[in-house]
């Protein structure tokens, strides 16, 4: 299976790049968790520090605030550990400035280590909370919401570990993920009905990143095969598209796809700088995304 058009090649030698958002000017900012940072790809060409936020940002979205608000998961990509730990939690970070957290703790319950977030279009910040990767000893997993005024809430929590790691929201509402322990995407109504759209195709499929077509379609990265699975709504895969050597997370500007590569697994103490930053052209493009902002004063 195979759709789209061949990816183009845009940064390398980026230290394992996650959760692209896109700029109005059309700039894409995306974290390097080796890096500890926000990274700017201009629309002319080269790649910048946007900002510096410590530990290991795993995802970024932009805000209608212009800020970015960050996944910021302690500081860690598998065994790696950051030169300059910090606190999981949900950042706000201004260009060149200090990241602001906002949030450390939400219904009682430490954050472990947020993934991915997305803006919902009722306001809400969602995000997923999965902890350090670590088959053999996980850590609880939850997905969590923050309202416009800085309220939280617990989403959803899982009966056993499985790393819910991207996400998105889909027209009528709906918040979609997907699982790097078990392969497989799962959905919540807004009506708080689960569903399980099933595991993907391959021996052992590690899910990341994750976004929304026009049409409805879900496009989920997968570490292991190396591209993104495309999805019918009923969980039902309809294609593949072949991206770079361990695609991490994919966002639409239009008819243009991004898509995050750390290029290899995470599987040493070193960090490894082998990502790079793709982009490709999907016919009929992406779902309209959504920009928030939180209260000051989240809690």
């Amino acid at each position: 299976m195979n759709s789209g058009e061949t990816p183009v090649l845009v940064a390398s030698g980026l230290g394992w790049p996650e959760g692209p958002t896109v700029r109005p000017d059309g700039s894409v900012i995306f974290v390097e968790s080796y890096r500890s940072q926000l990274t700017v790809a201009e629309v002319g060409g080269g790649t910048r520090q946007f900002a510096y936020t410590a530990g290991a940002p795993n995802a970024c979205v932009l805000g209608s605030d212009g800020a970015l608000y960050v996944c910021q998961n302690g500081g860690t990509v598998g065994p790696w550990r950051a030169a300059e730990m910090t606190a999981p939690s949900i950042q706000r970070v201004h260009e060149g400035s200090t990241a602001e957290i906002l949030v450390t703790e939400i219904a009682g319950i430490a954050l472990n280590g947020p993934n991915d977030l997305v803006f919902h279009a009722d306001g809400r910040l969602i995000f997923t909370d999965p902890g350090t990767y670590n088959p053999d000893d996980p850590d609880p997993s939850y997905i969590f919401a923050i309202a416009p005024d800085g309220s939280t809430s617990l989403l959803v929590d899982f009966p056993e570990p499985v790393f819910p790691n991207g996400v998105a929201v889909e027209a009528d509402g709906s918040i979609v993920w997907d699982e790097s322990y078990t392969g497989h995407v799962g959905r919540l109504r807004p009506d708080g009905i689960r569903e399980d759209l099933g595991r993907m195709p391959g021996e052992n499929p590690i899910l990341d990143g994750m976004t929304v077509g026009a049409d409805g379609r879900l496009f989920v990265t997968d570490l292991v095969a190396g591209g993104m699975f495309v999805l019918r709504p009923d969980g039902t895969v309809d294609d593949f598209i072949d991206c770079g050597g361990a695609p991490t997370n994919c966002v639409f500007d239009g008819e243009t796809m991004w898509v995050t590569d750390a290029g290899v697994l995470a599987v040493s103490t070193e960090p490894n700088y082998n990502g790079q930053l793709w982009r490709l052209r999907v016919p009929g493009g992406g779902a309209p995304t959504h920009h928030g902002t939180i209260g000051k004063d989240a809690e």
